[in-house]
Protein backbone atom coordinates (compact mmCIF):
# COMPACT_ATOMS: atom_id res chain seq x y z
CA UNK A 1 0.00 0.00 0.00
CA UNK A 2 1.15 3.47 -1.09
CA UNK A 3 2.28 5.90 2.04
CA UNK A 4 0.34 9.17 2.14
CA UNK A 5 2.47 11.99 1.36
CA UNK A 6 3.10 14.09 4.79
CA UNK A 7 3.44 17.88 3.92
CA UNK A 8 5.50 20.01 6.87
CA UNK A 9 5.11 23.76 6.63
CA UNK A 10 7.35 25.30 9.37
CA UNK A 11 7.89 28.83 10.47
CA UNK A 12 10.41 30.36 12.75
CA UNK A 13 8.69 29.01 16.15
CA UNK A 14 10.44 25.55 14.59
CA UNK A 15 14.20 27.46 15.20
CA UNK A 16 13.97 29.02 18.34
CA UNK A 17 15.09 26.46 20.22
CA UNK A 18 18.13 26.33 18.08
CA UNK A 19 18.67 29.83 19.18
CA UNK A 20 17.07 31.49 15.93
CA UNK A 21 14.87 34.56 17.39
CA UNK A 22 11.20 34.76 16.52
CA UNK A 23 10.87 37.82 14.25
CA UNK A 24 7.17 38.52 14.51
CA UNK A 25 6.16 37.22 17.90
CA UNK A 26 5.50 39.58 21.01
CA UNK A 27 9.33 40.14 21.57
CA UNK A 28 10.47 39.71 17.85
CA UNK A 29 12.84 42.20 16.44
CA UNK A 30 10.40 43.82 14.38
CA UNK A 31 8.35 44.61 17.56
CA UNK A 32 11.31 45.66 19.27
CA UNK A 33 13.12 47.53 16.49
CA UNK A 34 10.83 48.70 13.47
CA UNK A 35 14.23 50.72 11.48
CA UNK A 36 15.65 47.12 11.19
CA UNK A 37 12.65 46.24 9.27
CA UNK A 38 14.22 48.60 6.35
CA UNK A 39 17.37 46.65 6.35
CA UNK A 40 15.50 43.93 4.97
CA UNK A 41 13.11 45.65 2.84
CA UNK A 42 14.26 46.00 -1.28
CA UNK A 43 13.73 49.39 -1.95
CA UNK A 44 15.31 50.75 1.10
CA UNK A 45 17.99 48.31 0.78
CA UNK A 46 18.82 49.59 -2.88
CA UNK A 47 18.64 53.10 -2.47
CA UNK A 48 20.45 53.72 0.59
CA UNK A 49 24.58 52.44 1.36
CA UNK A 50 24.46 53.16 4.66
CA UNK A 51 21.84 50.48 4.92
CA UNK A 52 23.32 48.05 3.16
CA UNK A 53 26.32 48.90 5.48
CA UNK A 54 24.16 48.13 8.60
CA UNK A 55 22.28 44.80 7.09
CA UNK A 56 25.92 43.53 6.30
CA UNK A 57 26.97 44.51 10.07
CA UNK A 58 23.49 42.50 10.71
CA UNK A 59 24.52 39.12 9.07
CA UNK A 60 28.22 39.55 10.67
CA UNK A 61 26.28 39.68 13.83
CA UNK A 62 23.09 37.00 12.98
CA UNK A 63 23.63 34.07 14.60
CA UNK A 64 21.78 32.19 11.84
CA UNK A 65 24.80 30.67 10.14
CA UNK A 66 25.86 29.58 13.47
CA UNK A 67 22.82 27.36 14.61
CA UNK A 68 22.37 24.11 14.92
CA UNK A 69 19.34 22.02 13.72
CA UNK A 70 17.14 20.89 16.99
CA UNK A 71 15.13 17.75 17.97
CA UNK A 72 12.10 19.25 15.97
CA UNK A 73 14.22 19.50 12.76
CA UNK A 74 15.72 15.94 13.60
CA UNK A 75 12.20 14.41 13.94
CA UNK A 76 10.96 15.62 10.20
CA UNK A 77 13.97 13.82 8.82
CA UNK A 78 14.04 10.54 10.93
CA UNK A 79 10.08 10.32 9.71
CA UNK A 80 11.95 11.13 5.80
CA UNK A 81 13.94 8.39 6.51
CA UNK A 82 11.32 5.51 8.08
CA UNK A 83 10.04 5.39 4.77
CA UNK A 84 6.76 8.18 4.80
CA UNK A 85 7.05 10.66 2.00
CA UNK A 86 7.70 13.91 3.14
CA UNK A 87 8.19 17.24 1.76
CA UNK A 88 9.56 20.30 3.89
CA UNK A 89 8.30 24.47 2.77
CA UNK A 90 9.77 26.48 4.47
CA UNK A 91 8.99 30.05 5.82
CA UNK A 92 12.55 30.02 7.51
CA UNK A 93 16.05 31.13 5.31
CA UNK A 94 18.42 29.09 7.87
CA UNK A 95 18.87 26.11 6.12
CA UNK A 96 18.57 23.52 9.35
CA UNK A 97 16.52 21.18 7.56
CA UNK A 98 19.01 20.30 5.40
CA UNK A 99 21.86 20.12 8.24
CA UNK A 100 19.59 17.97 10.18
CA UNK A 101 19.78 15.83 7.14
CA UNK A 102 16.85 16.43 5.31
CA UNK A 103 17.45 15.72 1.32
CA UNK A 104 17.84 19.67 -0.27
CA UNK A 105 15.40 18.04 -2.76
CA UNK A 106 12.94 17.65 -0.46
CA UNK A 107 13.33 20.78 1.32
CA UNK A 108 11.38 24.44 -0.53
CA UNK A 109 13.04 27.34 0.58
CA UNK A 110 9.86 30.05 0.26
CA UNK A 111 11.86 33.16 1.35
CA UNK A 112 15.35 32.27 0.25
CA UNK A 113 17.86 31.55 2.10
CA UNK A 114 20.70 33.41 4.81
CA UNK A 115 23.23 30.97 3.69
CA UNK A 116 23.86 32.20 -0.03
CA UNK A 117 24.06 35.76 -1.22
CA UNK A 118 22.69 36.78 -4.52
CA UNK A 119 23.80 39.59 -7.02
CA UNK A 120 21.09 41.94 -7.77
CA UNK A 121 21.98 42.99 -11.25
CA UNK A 122 23.98 39.82 -12.51
CA UNK A 123 22.17 36.68 -10.41
CA UNK A 124 25.58 35.72 -9.81
CA UNK A 125 25.32 33.53 -6.23
CA UNK A 126 27.98 32.01 -3.57
CA UNK A 127 28.31 31.31 -0.03
CA UNK A 128 27.39 33.66 2.47
CA UNK A 129 30.52 32.48 4.38
CA UNK A 130 32.51 34.60 1.16
CA UNK A 131 30.67 37.85 1.53
CA UNK A 132 31.11 38.06 4.95
CA UNK A 133 34.68 37.28 4.76
CA UNK A 134 35.05 40.45 2.35
CA UNK A 135 33.07 42.77 5.39
CA UNK A 136 35.65 41.31 7.96
CA UNK A 137 38.45 42.43 5.14
CA UNK A 138 37.38 45.80 5.52
CA UNK A 139 34.72 45.68 2.61
CA UNK A 140 31.58 47.34 4.38
CA UNK A 141 29.40 47.30 1.44
CA UNK A 142 30.89 44.62 -1.01
CA UNK A 143 30.07 44.37 -4.63
CA UNK A 144 29.25 41.64 -7.14
CA UNK A 145 32.63 40.25 -7.88
CA UNK A 146 31.60 39.12 -11.60
CA UNK A 147 29.50 42.34 -12.51
CA UNK A 148 30.14 45.36 -9.94
CA UNK A 149 26.26 45.17 -8.87
CA UNK A 150 24.84 45.25 -5.42
CA UNK A 151 25.11 42.07 -3.17
CA UNK A 152 22.32 40.74 -1.04
CA UNK A 153 21.02 37.93 1.01
CA UNK A 154 19.91 35.36 -0.91
CA UNK A 155 16.46 36.12 1.23
CA UNK A 156 12.76 37.25 -0.27
CA UNK A 157 13.14 41.19 0.80
CA UNK A 158 10.07 42.67 2.35
CA UNK A 159 9.23 44.09 -1.55
CA UNK A 160 9.90 41.34 -3.88
CA UNK A 161 8.33 38.36 -5.00
CA UNK A 162 8.32 34.45 -4.12
CA UNK A 163 9.98 32.32 -6.25
CA UNK A 164 6.88 31.49 -8.79
CA UNK A 165 8.89 28.21 -9.50
CA UNK A 166 9.23 27.33 -5.48
CA UNK A 167 5.45 28.61 -5.08
CA UNK A 168 4.29 26.58 -7.67
CA UNK A 169 5.87 23.49 -6.16
CA UNK A 170 4.69 24.10 -2.78
CA UNK A 171 0.90 24.69 -4.35
CA UNK A 172 1.35 21.12 -5.89
CA UNK A 173 2.04 19.94 -3.08
CA UNK A 174 0.01 21.00 -0.52
CA UNK A 175 -2.48 20.09 -3.27
CA UNK A 176 -1.45 16.42 -3.19
CA UNK A 177 -0.75 15.52 0.13
CA UNK A 178 -2.99 13.60 2.50
CA UNK A 179 -1.46 14.93 6.29
CA UNK A 180 -0.38 19.08 6.49
CA UNK A 181 1.70 19.82 9.36
CA UNK A 182 2.04 23.10 9.97
CA UNK A 183 4.63 23.88 12.63
CA UNK A 184 5.74 27.27 14.47
CA UNK A 185 4.09 29.38 11.94
CA UNK A 186 1.70 32.23 12.52
CA UNK A 187 -0.06 31.23 9.53
CA UNK A 188 -0.61 34.63 8.72
CA UNK A 189 2.17 35.80 6.26
CA UNK A 190 0.39 35.75 2.75
CA UNK A 191 1.22 33.19 0.07
CA UNK A 192 3.40 30.72 2.15
CA UNK A 193 0.31 30.72 4.91
CA UNK A 194 -2.59 29.51 2.18
CA UNK A 195 -0.69 26.81 1.96
CA UNK A 196 -2.75 25.21 4.85
CA UNK A 197 -6.29 26.11 3.27
CA UNK A 198 -5.19 24.75 0.29
CA UNK A 199 -4.37 21.49 1.61
CA UNK A 200 -7.46 21.21 3.62
CA UNK A 201 -9.80 22.24 0.58
CA UNK A 202 -8.21 19.34 -0.97
CA UNK A 203 -8.56 16.97 1.81
CA UNK A 204 -5.82 16.49 4.07
CA UNK A 205 -5.31 16.17 7.77
CA UNK A 206 -4.69 19.49 8.80
CA UNK A 207 -2.84 19.60 11.92
CA UNK A 208 -1.21 22.92 13.46
CA UNK A 209 1.41 23.16 16.13
CA UNK A 210 2.30 26.18 17.42
CA UNK A 211 2.28 28.10 20.45
CA UNK A 212 -0.80 31.45 19.31
CA UNK A 213 -3.79 30.69 17.67
CA UNK A 214 -3.30 31.20 13.80
CA UNK A 215 -6.61 32.28 11.34
CA UNK A 216 -6.58 28.53 10.22
CA UNK A 217 -7.13 26.82 14.25
CA UNK A 218 -11.01 26.24 13.20
CA UNK A 219 -10.08 24.64 9.81
CA UNK A 220 -7.65 22.08 11.89
CA UNK A 221 -8.50 18.13 12.70
CA UNK A 222 -5.68 18.65 15.44
CA UNK A 223 -4.16 21.65 17.62
CA UNK A 224 -1.20 21.73 19.85
CA UNK A 225 -0.22 24.24 21.85
CA UNK A 226 2.99 22.39 23.28
CA UNK A 227 6.57 23.02 22.92
CA UNK A 228 7.22 22.30 19.32
CA UNK A 229 10.70 20.72 20.88
CA UNK A 230 8.82 17.67 22.42
CA UNK A 231 5.53 17.92 20.73
CA UNK A 232 6.41 17.59 17.07
CA UNK A 233 9.33 14.50 18.04
CA UNK A 234 6.02 12.85 19.39
CA UNK A 235 3.70 13.47 16.59
CA UNK A 236 5.98 12.29 13.71
CA UNK A 237 6.93 9.40 15.84
CA UNK A 238 3.07 8.69 16.07
CA UNK A 239 2.77 9.00 12.41
CA UNK A 240 6.30 6.39 11.51
CA UNK A 241 4.67 4.19 13.41
CA UNK A 242 1.49 4.36 11.18
CA UNK A 243 2.68 4.50 8.07
CA UNK A 244 2.22 8.22 7.46
CA UNK A 245 -1.27 7.62 8.02
CA UNK A 246 -3.10 10.19 10.13
CA UNK A 247 -3.67 9.37 13.80
CA UNK A 248 -7.52 9.81 15.44
CA UNK A 249 -9.18 13.45 15.40
CA UNK A 250 -8.67 15.44 18.88
CA UNK A 251 -6.91 18.65 19.92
Amino acid sequence: MTKPLVAVLSGAGISTDSGIPDYRGPNGLWRRDPEAEKLVTYGYYMADPEIRRRAWRMRRANRTLRAKPNAAHEAVTELERSGVPVRVMTQNVDGLHQLAGMPARKVLELHGSARSFVCTACHARGPMEDALARVEAGEDDPPCLECGGILKSATVMFGERLDPVVLGDALAIAKACQVFIAVGTSLQVQPAAGLAGVAADHGARLIIVNAEPTPYDELADQVIREPIGTSLPELLRRLAADGGAPAGHGT
